[in-house]
């Protein structure tokens, strides 16, 4: 297939999940990734197991795919120099290293820029490129902490609750790369480049917005309500006899079909039921009244009676029964690293029909030294 970024050359200074993750989106669309890694060592993410295959955690072989990787020692005078020669030609230039450093050793935006002024040159930092915090490091966790999302994840009854994905991480490496697309069009009008800033902070506040757009109006602390939405109701996993299942009936129309389909027609014309704002205060007494009637059979059961007539609904999957699902397998979303043979998931996006498979697997420490740079040594 045609890659939408052929031709783009990207040097990335990253390391553990957002920079790297922001190079391999921009890399399964066809842009040259040339990953600077440090010479003791490399990227952290390396060490990132297990599981470990050939010697490199699963983790970094999926976000490094395609990439070529050098080694330089921004402490060099001599090694930031031949990065400034890379730069020459690059398009964009994404960096997560520690906040501050790349100023320190003269690879900041300006001293980039003045280099090459059509570089997109890309900071995804821990709090932000300003405010008392920014020289701040920072990992997920501490973000999903700061932001208040592990307040609003869990029961009411739960301590502050880790959200497993690193959904900061990957979401910053999204922005980054929405940021340099972006850049790169705006590129074409201007003929120059930009600086493009982005953090874990500024997206873990984006997906508490909601939230906190709704504090701002009332004063009010929202209430954790486990795995239910805190507007919609019914909106949330309930047991069954067997296995759990998830319902979303996110309008008065579908709650009418939700409750004829469980046996209880009556539910929705019951005035503390009869509409979303109601459902929303009545909440406790109308999962008193499901729950039970969930119970009483299996999930297959109600899956079927509530997709005959049009409730969303979905099994609650564990990541082996997901693995194995069909949907998943249609979808064609997982994708054979060339070389390793490893499977990973590939970029949920397709043009014309065609997704992007991997033209490569990880590369090694140093691997492209001599290609690159004329020298072996690591």
């Amino acid at each position: 297939m045609i890659t939408p970024l052929a031709g783009i050359k990207v040097i990335e200074i990253g390391q553990a999940y957002a920079g790297p993750l922001a190079g391999a989106i921009l890399s399964d669309m066809g842009a040259e990734i040339i990953k600077v890694e440090k010479p003791d060592g490399g990227d952290d993410a390396r060490l990132w197991g297990p599981p470990f295959v050939e010697g490199d955690s699963a983790m970094f072989h999926a976000n490094n795919r395609n990439k070529k990787s050098i080694t330089l020692d921004i402490k060099n005078a001599a090694d930031v120099a031949a990065l400034k020669v890379l730069v020459k030609d690059a398009d964009i230039l994404i960096q997560n290293l520690r906040p501050g450093i790349v100023e320190d050793f003269g690879i900041g935006p300006d001293a980039m820029l003045e280099v090459n002024p059509r570089l997109i040159y890309c900071s995804i930092w821990a709090f932000g490129y300003k405010g008392p915090l920014r020289l701040a490091p920072g990992f997920d966790p501490l973000l999903q902490a700061y932001a208040a999302v592990m307040t609003m994840t869990g029961r009411p009854e739960d301590p502050p609750t880790f959200c497993a994905p690193a959904i900061n991480d990957a979401a910053t490496g999204m922005w980054c790369v929405i940021g340099a697309l972006a850049a790169l069009q705006q590129r074409h009008v201007t003929g120059k480049g930009c600086v493009i800033d982005t953090s874990l902070f500024e997206t873990a506040v984006s997906w508490v917005s909601g939230a906190l757009n709704n504090y701002n109006l009332t004063g009010k602390v929202p209430v954790r309500h486990g795995t239910a939405s805190n507007l919609l109701v019914p909106y949330q996993t309930f047991e069954t006899a067997d296995r759990p299942i998830c319902i979303a009936a996110g309008n008065d129309r579908l709650f009418v079909k939700c409750a004829a389909a469980l046996g209880h027609p009556e539910w929705s014309a019951d005035p503390r039921f009869e509409d979303g704002r109601k459902r929303a205060v009545n909440r406790q007494a109308l999962v008193d009244l499901m729950g039970p009637v969930l119970l009483g059979g299996s999930r297959e059961r109600w899956m079927a009676a509530l997709g005959a007539v049009g409730v969303p609904c979905a099994p609650v999957n564990d990541i082996a029964e997901l693995a194995k699902t069909e949907q998943l397998a249609a979808v064609d979303l997982m994708r054979t690293l060339p070389g390793s043979g490893m499977q990973v998931v590939g970029l949920p996006i397709s043009f014309d029909g065609q997704r992007p498979h991997p033209t490569a697997d990880s590369p090694k420490l140093g691997q492209h030294n001599l290609e690159i740079l004329g020298k072996k040594e690591v």
